[in-house]
């Protein structure tokens, strides 16, 4: 899953794509390189970053939706709005990310109605504070419990259990030793098998193991999205798609497992 935010103050990419073409562009290459999922956001999940209206994170993915749909990828869109969500659908999108894991109003029931593959992603508390602190009394019992409550939810509203992936939400509420212990026990957080998508990319973790900015996580991110795979991650989602995916064929090739880019989805 290749990341494109059309966002001002992403922790990593914001700004990077000021212009519908430039982040269509961007998609583009990452599919050429080999990303089966292009996820497009429009409102920045970092610790203390502002919130977005409606109309607004509209306004940011429709039109990078509708640029992206034409390639050979499935769009996703990471929102916790439904109403987001419900345009981007409308539009071409085949996915939604969402952070919230279906909770905020009118989710559950938008997802219902679809037919689209839907992440459901733990995170403790409320992104502009969810690095407050964060403690837990088992981390993996309790985030692999959590995403089995949103995973029943899902499918108690008619949900088909084909279209569901969890994702244990590395960094979003977590401290590092939380998020190694969440990818040391990657399989047993999903209890009836469901597949898993990791998200480290050039998160707070990777700069906090290898003090490196941001712009200087490339090394530790694919180090990360290595041992997600080999560990059975089914998705990993990356900001720098050829370099990950190259790592990931070597890997494959030396294992003998067919990890290529192509045949990790």
């Amino acid at each position: 899953m290749g990341v494109v935010n059309v966002t001002p103050d992403s922790f990593s990419d914001g700004g990077r794509f000021p212009t519908v073409d430039s982040a269509v562009a961007a998609a583009g290459r990452m599919v050429e390189a080999g990303a089966a999922v292009i996820d497009i956001g429009g409102e920045s999940t970092r610790p203390g970053a502002a919130a977005v209206s409606s109309p607004e994170e509209i306004d940011r993915v429709l039109p990078v939706v509708e640029g992206v749909r034409g390639f050979d990828a499935v769009v996703s869109v990471d929102t916790s709005k439904a109403t987001v969500a419900e345009a981007a659908i409308a539009a071409g999108a085949g996915m939604v990310n969402d952070v919230r894991a279906a909770r905020a109003p009118g989710m559950l029931e938008l997802l219902a109605r679809s037919q689209v593959a839907v992440c459901l992603m733990h995170m403790r508390g409320e992104p502009r504070t969810m690095q407050a602190r964060p403690e837990y009394e088992d981390v993996v019992r309790d985030v692999a419990a959590f995403l089995a409550e949103r995973a029943a939810a899902c499918r108690a509203a008619g949900i088909a259990r084909e279209r569901l992936l969890l994702d244990p939400g590395i960094g979003f509420g977590k401290t590092v030793t939380h998020n190694l212990e969440l990818l040391r026990n990657l399989p047993a957080l999903s209890g009836d098998g469901l597949p898993i998508l990791v998200g480290a990319s050039r998160k707070s973790m990777i700069g906090q193991l290898t003090g490196k900015p941001p712009g200087g996580r490339l090394a530790g991110s694919i180090g990360a999205a290595v041992f997600a795979v080999l560990s059975g991650a089914a998705m990993v989602r990356v900001h720098d798609v050829e370099e990950t995916v190259d790592a990931l064929a070597v890997v494959g090739a030396i294992e003998d497992r067919g990890l290529s880019g192509g045949g990790i989805h």
